[in-house]
């Protein structure tokens, strides 16, 4: 629930006073001493908030000792805030303390009917602003959004791209070291996950790839990044047995070019070798010529290539058009 500026809980309608527990500290103390969170007032704030955020973006909290959603709020900003790494800087004003403020940020527009408000300044205008308590993943994408506003991005984010890069170039230690690091910035890092299962398989370990997979928090198992390496670690387990195999798959097609199941295994071999467009060609091969065959089974596995090799993968794409040509010819 938002409070009214001005209006103390239990006057005039607005909500009912609460009582504490035990003391909580006031959300505007212990500003740190780095210059990254600090305590603002109207003398300080055309210096630390305006001209402040023409190089770097600033954000404002709002906030009053007597607003509940404040002493939620303002922990989890702090906490965003300094896992930005002085990329943002944040500045807390005290409402009931700073009244001729808040008049004339009203009339320049800034609305702080209710708390807690949070703006974000950036080249000395407000770019953004929230009011009420937000979880902090909601906080977490509004200072985001302020950042890639400002050109920049969170230290997480530096990590992700990084550790991305080092996969794709075949350095999957790096990339792995990489990935463990984002998730201890952000555990519920769904591409850290995602590529740290990943980053194993391409180690050929694929024992701490599913230990990996396993740890994956709940919520986070159908997103897409972690899908995706599920899925490639089940064709790694699967291709592992099938390249064993692959003359004998070979032979029996030169035999019988109808042996769909033998094609079906090839598809399943090349994969596993990297082999992306000829493990593609081979199911749709099958999916030509007989596409109802073994309960569909040649598009489902084209499918799971897929969500293995990402949906932006050149592979995929090609195949996609090919299978999307077959399906609705």
């Amino acid at each position: 629930m938002d409070y009214i500026i001005g209006q103390k809980p239990g006057q005039g309608g607005g909500a009912p006073a609460r009582q504490p527990a035990a003391r909580t500290p006031d959300p505007g103390t212990g500003a740190g001493a780095d210059g990254i969170i600090m305590d603002g007032d109207q003398a300080s704030f055309m210096r630390d908030v305006v001209e402040a955020s023409r190089t770097i973006p600033v954000i404002v909290d709002f906030w009053a000792t007597w607003c509940g959603p404040c002493k939620t709020l303002t922990p989890t900003l702090e906490k965003v805030v300094r896992s930005a790494g002085g990329r943002v800087r944040m500045v807390k004003i005290d409402v009931d303390k700073n009244k001729a403020l808040v008049q004339q940020l009203a009339q320049l527009g800034l609305p702080l009917q209710s708390i807690p408000t949070v703006a974000a300044f950036w080249h000395g205008q407000i770019a953004d602003l929230f009011q009420g308590a937000l979880p902090e993943s909601e906080v977490k994408r509004f200072i985001e959004a302020l950042l890639k506003l400002a050109g920049g991005s969170m230290p997480a984010a530096d990590l992700g791209a990084e550790a991305k890069a080092a996969l794709e170039a075949g350095e999957a230690q790096d990339a792995a070291e990489l990935y463990a690091a984002l998730l201890q910035q952000e555990p519920e890092n769904a591409e850290g996950w995602g590529g740290l299962i990943r980053s194993f398989l391409a180690l050929g370990d694929t024992e701490q790839a599913q230990e990996t997979l396993d740890q994956v928090p709940e919520k986070l198992r159908e997103h897409a990044e972690v899908a995706g390496a599920r899925s490639a670690l089940s064709l790694a387990e699967e291709g592992r047995r099938a390249r064993q195999q692959l003359d004998s798959f070979l032979a029996r097609l030169a035999a019988d070019p109808d042996d769909h199941q033998a094609r079906y295994d090839l598809a399943t071999a090349l994969n596993a070798s990297d082999e992306r467009p000829e493990a593609a060609e081979a199911l749709l091969a099958i999916i030509r010529a007989a596409p109802k065959w073994n309960g569909d089974a040649a598009r489902l596995q084209l499918l799971k290539f897929f969500e293995a090799w990402g949906f932006d993968d050149p592979a995929t794409v090609v195949a996609r058009r090919k299978l999307s040509a077959l399906l609705f010819r």
